[in-house]
């Protein structure tokens, strides 16, 4: 029961394309290489958002250096 060989595969290979048929096969392929790929879009996504996450902290930090704190009165008195 060790390792299969060449010809192990290829009647394998031969039986499941006779059950499931090429059509049913490459739709699958289809459907597992859209999903592949909607994953690493999302990741890429991911990490653009981090980064301008990233950025915006350094603006808030810069913008906050330079912000003027003044004593309000109140006008009503």
């Amino acid at each position: 029961m060790g390792s299969f060989s060449i010809w192990h595969w290829l009647i394998v290979l031969v039986i499941v394309m006779l059950v499931f048929g090429t059509k049913k096969l490459r739709n699958m392929g289809q459907d597992l290489g859209g999903a592949v790929k909607g994953f690493k879009d999302g990741m890429k996504t991911s990490e653009e958002s981090k980064e301008q996450t990233a950025e915006q902290l350094q603006q808030t930090a810069a913008t906050a250096d330079k912000t003027v704190d003044v004593h309000a009165r109140d006008v009503n008195k």
